[in-house]
């Protein structure tokens, strides 16, 4: 049997903006388990962030209702938020009924 060429074709690289990496770096901080349960999270400015990508992504946030942000002194910021009527629910807790077993 004759073995079959690979054709190998050469990964496409997608560079990242720097506004995307700041926005991913910001959601993966606020989404974080502890900054879900505390509801607040604070936000340091990289030497990579450039001017124009922290102004952007500062300013989304600020449109974003429900979000307060506090800007420290060291060039970082603090958002807070309170929980949603969501986070709000109690837990439903359901209690599973042991079958007898088939045989």
């Amino acid at each position: 049997m004759a073995k079959a060429k690979k054709t190998e074709k050469p990964a496409v690289r997608h560079e990242v903006s720097g506004i995307e990496r700041l926005g991913l770096r910001v959601s993966s901080m606020i989404n974080h388990p502890v900054a879900q349960i505390q509801r607040w999270v604070t936000i340091h400015r990289l030497d990579t962030d450039g001017d124009r990508e922290w102004e952007e992504v500062m300013g989304l946030l600020n449109e974003t209702s429900g979000i307060d942000m506090t800007f420290n002194d060291d060039e970082s910021v603090t958002l807070r938020w309170e929980a949603s009527a969501v986070e709000d629910r109690p837990v439903e807790v359901m209690e599973q009924v042991e079958e007898p077993a088939p045989f």
